[in-house]
């Protein structure tokens, strides 16, 4: 159950309408680091969490509060385009409403389609797509993905912050930074929190750790001979997995396999360009698909009874 509280978190009073701050600002709201997203990703996160407590409770918390966020900022964007565009004076931009938001710098959108609203889309009209959210179900990888995309929402806020100097819009951008800038420490908190209350070994993802190619988990592989990668700490010292471990250099990294990158011989009937060197393809058709997939389920009930 969500409750609605009638207010915003803070305020969004611009000095005046600004249509083309407007445009600019929808990337906010439905851009791929947008407020939509980090607000489905932790509505996802946290209805998916299945540790009950301070975990399931912070995450919602902070879900809450970024549809508040995007409260705001569609609130925000509904008043930058209040009366827009007020700046086209011509006789054609005042008989053509869509010429004269195009004068105005507004996104035609905002005319065509919301009507002087804010709208779920970037600032290219570009639709607001839920591929763009991370709700994995461990929460070691879904913390590291919220600090990356609170930095990344942040960075976005702070380029729109420098290009207005409407000081009601720079006054709720303010806000917005600051819980920015919080955010990202809760979430590397919390990534401590999960190391303490022993939910996970280290900050490193590393589930199924003890069938990893032990040689490959510590080694930074170069294939630029000039490379000067070698002198970064990711190619030296020890290992945050395990400090025990010293971290490699391999500077021209070679191939570890003679094996090349060939695909079989073709099923004829695709007319697949093929010199015959790996042998005669084999004939796709239906009932073949369906006898390998039989085959392919016996293997796996054998490989289970073994």
């Amino acid at each position: 159950m969500f409750k609605h509280v009638d207010y915003l978190q803070f305020q969004a009073k611009p000095e005046k309408p600004d249509a083309l701050l407007a445009a600019k600002m929808q990337e906010l709201v439905g851009g791929q680091f947008g407020e939509m997203t980090v607000m489905m990703q932790y509505l996802w996160q946290g209805w998916s969490c299945r540790v009950p407590g301070k975990y399931k409770d912070m995450i919602m918390d902070i879900a809450t509060e970024e549809i508040g966020h995007v409260e705001m900022l569609t609130t925000m964007l509904a008043r930058l385009l209040e009366g827009a565009p007020s700046v086209a004076t011509e006789k054609a931009a005042a008989a053509n409403p869509l010429l004269a938001a195009v004068l105005g710098g507004q996104s035609p959108q905002h005319a065509i389609v919301s009507g002087g609203s804010a709208l779920p889309r970037d600032s290219q009209g570009v639709p607001w797509n839920a591929g763009y959210i991370a709700a994995s179900g461990n929460l070691l990888t879904d913390f590291r993905s919220n600090v990356a995309a609170e930095a990344q929402s942040r960075l976005m806020t702070s380029r729109v912050y420098n290009m207005t100097d409407d000081r009601g819009v720079k006054d709720m951008l303010q806000f917005n930074l600051a819980r920015d800038t919080y955010h990202q420490q809760q979430w590397l908190l919390g990534i401590e929190q999960l190391i303490e209350d022993g939910l996970t070994e280290s900050g490193i993802e590393n589930s199924n750790g003890e069938d990893e190619k032990d040689f490959a988990r510590r080694t930074f592989y170069s294939f630029d001979p000039a490379s000067t990668a070698g002198e970064g700490r990711w190619a030296q010292g020890p290992s945050l997995l395990n400090p025990e471990e010293q971290l490699e250099y391999v500077p021209d990294a070679q191939p570890l396999t003679d094996d090349q990158p060939l695909g079989p011989a073709p099923d004829p009937k695709l007319y697949v360009t093929y010199d015959g060197s790996m042998g005669k393809g084999k004939p796709g058709t239906g009932a073949g698909a369906h006898a390998q997939g039989v085959a392919n389920v016996v293997n796996k009930i054998k490989g289970a009874l073994d």
